[in-house]
């Protein structure tokens, strides 16, 4: 079976070569399909009321002759059973091709992928996306599943072409994020090395803010030097954006975007008028034919024998590869690959000096490090009384080593020798929201595109906790101090020392000790030790009042009044006066934004858990304002440490006061 199969793929790649000059890559496929990857959103089964509105759904989408931009986004259903899909087909392809496209795709997708409910599919040469699933896609900037693949044949000047190859997907991305919410789309070429013409192409949903299409394209053209660099040519694909380029070979048309003009061939030379060499041409023509019929009649045979093997092969698509992905998610559980040693640590770190103290917290130290090979890190050394045993430890380690979102910071690895225990994170440049949103001088650095931009990942990186990861997770201490901005002021959410499990149905817990930071608690976690999704969406609303109003929650003084930032900011909604909780700081460009937001953080901060809104519909608050906010109602009372006794008389452990504004955490295991 290995022969006949090695003999297809030979034969892919020399039929190829021969339609598409030197385009050889390493992984040729005609579509690239992946089903629900995380194996997080279930199965539905047929002829279910779920299954039921995919099928009306898909249909609807690719029979729609009213849209003619390439770009498809529908809904169909209620509650549970609802399912969103969008279609995207490369901007220079034809109305009637895209919906051909999109057709196959579904095709292909629902037998590849059957009863998962969420996939999402590529065609050949990214013709066409097709993605569907049960949560809300729209809108939601998609980092996973990506895939890369290149051309293996090597640049004639790998220097020059790795320096037009970039400037090349540096200018389109540029145009291409202009676009509006029909078409984000930019193709071009720049003179290669040797005479060659470098041609490119990217693509968002555009769907996308400016500022999502960006950070999406940027990040696959990061992605560029690790899979494609001194080659011809390459690609890098997500769900939200798509790259890619070739050398010498014009993979779209150019109605879209036009190539230099060739230069034109010299006329055959004539006599009296008739061109020479007219029957030896004929003779060619024949000849070739000739020739190429047998080929080409061979070759089909050769691939219908592949298509018949194919067919043939066991069903491995499916329960294998469910298999493979389960014993992929019980090897995380160990957390020994992340080991460290403790030396390696030491010395990165100058042995702990404290000129490279980055912050100090309830459970220790954070440096910063730099490991032998040049990477940059924060370690996070926890202190011998921190009160986090090796269960909390460990639960951070397993915890941060499932999690893969651009809004949560990433574990690189940990150590555990003696009584040392310390965290290795990924380095992110600037410091912590705090840094910045409570400092009278460096808040004005944060404009309100950038503030905004905070506030959304951050709702996306809660979002991926509850419902979109592999597990559902409370972090339990969101607060400003958490929230790591990254050298383009993307925000990660760090600190997972006191994040708990959810099972996937559960929606509530209860915990006699009380942790976290006063401020930015939820009552009745404070009072009664439940918590719930519903906690961190009240930490999530005191964050967005803090990032408008650039005012911490602990106290706006009033002349000689103190009030705190809740109480303040309701007080205002209500007499109409809401522009006084904006951040003087900012200009009046976006006003109406700001006051959306103030309305968005009030909702998620009423004393009722059921009226606070969920994850995914504050993210469809912050990408629509075309959806209509419902009034809040009054917000909880405040939470902090002059509420201790109070808290003693319900008969709960109290936490400490933080020191320098950082939680001290006591995890109760499960």
């Amino acid at each position: 079976m290995a022969i006949p199969s090695l003999l297809c793929s030979l034969l892919i790649i020399i039929f190829t070569s021969q339609t598409k000059a030197d385009v050889v890559y390493d992984e040729i496929n005609l579509y690239h399909y992946v089903c629900d990857q995380d194996n997080n959103r279930g199965n539905y089964t047929t002829n279910s009321t779920y299954d039921k509105n995919l099928n009306t759904l898909l249909s609807t989408l690719t029979s729609n002759t009213e849209i003619n931009y390439g770009f498809y986004n529908f809904s169909h259903g209620e509650n549970s059973d609802k399912v969103y899909a969008i279609g995207l087909c490369r901007g220079d392809i034809m109305p009637n091709s895209c919906r051909s496209c999109l057709s196959s795709a579904r095709t292909n997708l629902t037998r590849n992928c059957p009863n998962r409910k969420e996939a999402i599919f590529w065609s050949e040469d990214e013709k066409c996306m097709l993605r569907y699933s049960d949560r809300l896609i729209l809108g939601v900037m998609e980092d996973v599943p990506m895939f890369s693949s290149k051309n293996e044949n090597n640049s004639s000047d790998v220097d020059l072409s790795n320096e037009v190859v970039t400037t090349l997907l540096n200018n389109l991305t540029s145009r291409a994020v202009k676009g509006d919410s029909m078409i984000k789309y930019a193709a071009g070429s720049q003179p290669g090395p040797q005479y060659e013409v470098i041609y490119g192409l990217v693509q968002c949903t555009p769907d996308l803010s400016e500022t999502d299409c960006n950070s999406c394209l940027v990040e696959n053209l990061q992605q560029i030097p690790s899979c494609c660099n001194n080659k011809i040519g390459g690609r890098v694909v997500r769900p939200s954006c798509n790259m890619r380029f070739e050398t010498s070979y014009l993979f779209y048309e150019p109605r879209a975007s036009p190539p230099p003009p060739p230069s034109s061939p010299p006329p055959p030379a004539t006599t009296n008028g008739t061109t020479l060499s007219q029957g030896k041409s004929n003779n060619g023509a024949t000849i070739g034919i000739a020739v190429g019929v047998p080929i080409a009649l061979v070759a089909m045979v050769f691939i219908f024998i592949c298509i018949y093997l194919r067919i043939r092969k066991p069903k491995k698509t499916f329960e294998e590869i469910q298999e493979e992905e389960d014993d992929e998610e019980d090897k995380i559980e160990s957390p020994e690959p992340l080991q460290l040693n403790f030396n390696t640590i030491r010395n990165a770190t100058n042995d702990f000096s404290h000129s490279n103290q980055l912050g100090e917290g309830g459970f220790g130290v954070v440096y910063k490090g730099r490991l032998s090979n040049g990477q940059e890190i924060a370690v996070k050394r926890l202190s011998m009384s921190s009160g986090q045993g090796d269960s909390e430890f460990k639960n951070e380690v397993l915890l941060v080593a499932k999690l893969q979102h651009r809004n949560l910071v990433r574990l690189l690895g940990f150590s555990l020798e003696g009584r040392e225990r310390v965290l290795v994170y990924e380095f992110v440049q600037n410091k912590s929201l705090d840094y910045f949103i409570f400092d009278r001088v460096k808040k004005a650095q944060l404009n309100w595109e950038m503030r905004y931009k905070i506030i959304l990942g951050i709702a996306r990186g809660i979002l991926y906790l509850h419902e979109d990861s592999r597990l559902r997770i409370i972090h339990r201490d969101l607060k400003a101090s958490n929230i790591l901005l990254d050298e383009e002021m993307n925000p990660k959410i760090s600190d997972f020392g006191m994040a708990r499990l959810f099972g996937v149905d559960q929606t509530q817990e209860n915990t006699k000790r009380i942790v976290g930071t006063y401020g930015y608690m939820a009552p009745e976690y404070a009072m009664h030790g439940q918590f719930s999704v519903k906690s961190d969406v009240f930490s999530f609303g005191i964050l967005v009042l803090e990032i408008v109003s650039g005012s911490k929650n602990s106290g706006i003084r009033d002349e000689e009044n103190t009030e705190y930032l809740s109480s303040f900011a309701w007080r205002n909604w209500k007499e109409g006066t809401a522009t006084s909780i904006i951040d003087p700081t900012l200009n009046n460009d976006s006003r109406n934004e700001m006051l959306r937001c103030i309305h968005i953080g009030l909702l998620c901060v009423q004393e009722n858990v059921a009226s606070r809104p969920s994850m995914a519909t504050v993210v469809v608050m912050l990408n629509s304002d075309s959806v209509t906010l419902p009034m809040p109602l009054e917000p909880a009372f405040h939470m902090d440490s002059r509420n201790l006794q109070d808290m003693k008389s319900w008969g709960h452990s109290s936490a400490q006061e933080s020191v320098n504004g950082s939680s001290n955490t006591e995890l109760y295991p499960r």
